[in-house]
């Protein structure tokens, strides 16, 4: 078979997904944060760059439910939770984004290629 001829699968993503759509919810989850990790993606629905990230991170994430929570946010529709982020958590918004939240702080802040799984669970 040659390169060209190489069959494609799609892995089905092992990421369960949790919306985040309001200020109040971002308050809530960054007290979550001292009790397990959590992670905030931040993701540009017209953007192919952020889909093909978002698409890397569901394709490397090996972590499990009890390990850490993540937090999916749809910037273009909830611009005002994003702002709220750089905001309180002090980042520089980015799009894609992932922050790792532990003990109320970003302990990780990475964009578009620099996403790393690996990273993330260096700092678990």
């Amino acid at each position: 078979m040659g390169w060209f001829s190489k069959k494609e699968t799609s892995a089905e993503t092992t990421i369960t997904w949790k919306q985040l759509n309001s200020e109040q919810q971002l308050k809530e989850i960054i007290e979550e944060s001292n009790t397990i990790p959590v992670a905030l993606f931040k993701h540009s629905t017209r953007c192919s760059i952020s889909s093909m990230a978002k698409t890397r991170l569901e394709r490397d994430w090996d972590l499990k439910e009890d390990q850490i929570s993540i937090y999916y946010l749809d910037l273009l529709a909830y611009r005002n939770v994003s702002n709220a982020i750089a905001d309180t958590l002090v980042v520089e918004h980015q799009s894609p984004q992932l922050i790792l939240v532990k003990n109320g702080k970003a302990v990780y802040n990475a964009s578009h290629s620099s996403i790393s799984v690996e990273k993330i669970k260096t700092l678990l």
